[in-house]
């Protein structure tokens, strides 16, 4: 390092007496020997730092044509990539925050959420996007950013990811068709996204998805047979229900013992009481989790609430045609609970609550 150190002093010493263009010409000929050559991590950190020195001295054109032509170096310096990517000048960071592979998630997540809005399309436009980034994204991007990182096919979204879209497509019919298109959408977001969708766009799903066509046209009558299968619209055992677990909450003795055991005895109506009130969530969204095809909403409700396994195990069945499970889908569904922490599962809770219940929120007053 002491060699370093050397050289860089000397450089300091170059840079004050020389031109404009001798620093281009110094800064080129260092840059062309760095990507043209083989080095190790070590090496390249120092032709890093003798980049970095020579571009504090340039203007912004000169600084984006050394983006450029780092953005797609695979052994560019990574302190300069990242100098670069975070420039206030949109034309200086957009080719490294779109195309460079050696700036880290950390870097993006940090850029994403303090710079401009431009930068966070730079970023959305990336070959991959990783939950991370897309989750800064739809978090605090506007709706061009938003759209873009949707449209995109490398980009990977969380569960929470989805929930963030289906909240910004509420009123933009253009975000719904783009989100209803990716392939890798769960059911239980696309079932609430065509809850959300207009006619004219569920016709547009149809013919853009024909392979969700059938779904698409059955999917809220499927809901709604399910739940009276269960218990009736306005039922007397809905009524009973509400105003036994109600009683029980309200003086403090609703816990997670009351939920198990209402669960292994198939009280539906019970259950979803007691979970719309200990999640404070309306009880139609409890209701639809329950009977969710994917198991993914009885492990988010129980993850919530900080129950066991075998709570979530028993809502799970619940929800579950004939109130039947086979043991790989039990185990993978474990797996699930297992990596899902409680505080993603209250942070998907609390998006919930964000979002206007489509019956204004009076669903435990039917």
């Amino acid at each position: 390092m002491d060699g370093t150190a050397s050289l860089l002093q000397q450089l300091e010493e170059s840079i004050s007496r020389g031109s404009n263009e001798s620093l281009l010409r110094a800064l080129w000929h260092t840059t062309d020997v760095l990507i043209t050559g083989q080095y190790s991590e070590e090496q390249i950190w120092v032709f890093g730092q003798v980049i970095e020195r020579l571009a504090r001295e340039l203007e912004v054109v000169a600084r984006a044509q050394l983006a450029r032509r780092l953005a797609v170096a695979g052994n560019a310096p990574i302190n300069c990539i990242n100098k670069l990517a975070a420039d206030k000048s949109i034309h200086v960071a957009e080719p490294v925050l779109r195309h460079s592979k050696r700036i880290d998630v950390q870097t993006l997540v940090s850029i994403a959420s303090s710079e401009s809005q431009e930068h966070l399309l730079a970023i959305s436009r990336r070959e991959s996007v990783t939950e991370p980034v897309t989750d800064v994204l739809v978090s605090v991007g506007n709706k061009e950013v938003v759209n873009s990182v949707a449209k995109n096919a490398g980009a990977r979204f969380s569960h929470f990811g989805f929930l963030k879209l289906i909240k910004r497509s509420e009123r933009d019919s253009i975000l719904i068709e783009i989100v209803g298109q990716r392939s890798d959408i769960p059911r239980s977001i696309f079932q609430q996204l065509i809850a959300k969708a207009s006619d004219e766009v569920r016709k547009k799903l149809e013919r853009e998805r024909p392979d969700m066509a059938v779904e698409i046209q059955t999917l809220v009558a499927d809901v709604t047979s399910q739940l009276h299968s269960v218990f009736g619209p306005a039922s007397k055992d809905f009524f009973r229900a509400k105003k036994a677990v109600s009683a029980l909450h309200r003086y403090g003795n609703l816990d997670e013992k009351d939920i198990f055991e209402y669960s292994q005895a198939h009280k539906f109506p019970e259950v979803t009481i007691g979970l719309s009130l200990l999640c404070s969530l309306p009880a139609n969204i409890i209701e639809r989790g329950l009977i969710d095809g994917t198991g993914e909403m009885p492990i988010i409700f129980a993850r919530s609430l900080d129950y066991s396994w075998e709570t979530a195990m028993s809502l799970l069945f619940l929800g579950a045609p004939d109130f039947k499970l086979s043991a790989q889908r039990l185990d993978s569904l474990k797996a699930r609970f297992s990596r899902l922490s409680v505080q993603t599962a209250q942070s998907v809770i609390r998006l919930y609550r964000s979002r206007k219940a489509p019956d204004g929120g009076k669903s435990l007053e039917r």
